[in-house]
């Protein structure tokens, strides 16, 4: 199964956004980094290795981040594992999570999990 991996400044948006995702599809493979060791706000490489080492059972993961460093961030990672099939997505964060989390759950190709993330990027919540 392809996994997710979220990524945000913040621990506690990382761990509330993985803890919704993983409501609406509880199988599926989510972990999250956020923040820094000591717990202020930042990205930490290590964390994030960590977590897309956690995430992919062979199937490769999608990565989802809020926004700047950790953009720069996930790059590193990707770089730092070019046998780990890794894909960055240009979708909302939470959106963007849950509509990953939900394709990944039905056995999705990464490929697929990648769309879905970001086909929500357009949707309108207000008519």
């Amino acid at each position: 199964m392809v996994g997710i991996v979220l990524i945000s400044h913040s621990g506690a948006v990382a761990q509330s956004v993985a803890g919704l995702a993983k409501m609406m599809a509880p199988d599926a493979r989510v972990t999250f980094a956020g923040g820094l060791p000591d717990g202020s706000f930042g990205t930490s490489y290590d964390a994030l290795y960590e977590a897309v080492r956690q995430a992919d059972d062979g199937d490769g993961a999608v990565l989802l981040m809020d926004m700047g460093s950790a953009v720069m961030t996930a790059e590193m990672v990707q770089e730092a594992l070019p046998q780990t099939q890794l894909l960055l997505a240009d979708a909302p964060f939470v959106e963007g999570a849950i509509a990953a989390t939900l394709t990944a759950g039905f056995g999705a190709s990464a490929e697929e999990v990648l769309a879905a993330a970001e086909a929500v990027r357009g949707e309108q919540k207000l008519n």
